[in-house]
């Protein structure tokens, strides 16, 4: 089995989201001890933003995307191929400003190909990535549960879910450990509980 886990915390070991993150694929392993784990650390290796001529590359073959383009084409297209090559997708996603860090975003700019991972029709769209697996790993200084007064100013999760919804992804899975910013000894403070939710974790 092949897992695919991106990191994208610009915090290194004091992020949160790479903590729950790399205890995730540690749990993956304790019964998949044949794991094949590809790593992929977009704030330390971000990928090329999209701009008008990058785009129109994406989905194109090798020979004809233009010489002054290829190298970036090419780092866009193997971020793509990792995905499709995984049935296991974690992902450590934190909170910046309400939303996700721009280097993860960048990486699902290059996930998002007609023809490859969706596909329109007469019907409207279709995701292709429904055999995918997704475990996220999100950190959150503040709480934004359902019901919080905060919970309008989330836009981490519910974007990751719309897009790999979009995607066609069905079996998504969120670890969380939010108030990550109250006291470690603060019984908010979600880091141990999200470590807690991964006994239940299901492993397969």
């Amino acid at each position: 089995m092949n897992v695919l886990h991106i990191d994208s915390s610009i915090l290194g070991e004091q992020s949160v989201s790479r903590k729950v993150s790399a205890a995730i694929v540690a749990r993956l392993r304790l019964t998949n001890p044949g794991l094949r784990v590809t790593y992929r650390d977009v704030a330390a290796e971000p990928l090329p933003q999209l701009s008008g001529s990058l785009a129109s590359t994406l989905g194109a073959p090798a020979d004809r995307v233009p010489d002054e383009l290829s190298r970036d084409a090419a780092k866009l297209h193997t971020a793509l191929v990792e995905v499709l090559a995984a049935e296991i997708i974690v992902v450590g996603a934190p909170m910046y400003n309400f939303g996700i860090p721009s280097q993860l975003k960048t990486w699902l700019d290059a996930l998002a190909v007609a023809g490859t991972t969706f596909r329109y029709s007469s019907a409207g769209f279709e995701g292709l990535l429904n055999s995918k697996r997704f475990i996220i790993a999100s950190s959150q200084g503040g709480i934004y549960r359902p019901g919080t007064p905060a919970a309008a100013l989330e836009h981490q999760e519910s974007h990751l879910r719309s897009f790999l919804t979009f995607l066609g992804v069905t079996h998504l899975q969120i670890i969380r450990a939010d108030g990550t910013k109250s006291s470690p000894t603060s019984e908010d403070h979600g880091l141990p509980s999200a470590l807690k939710q991964l006994e239940a974790l299901q492993i397969y």
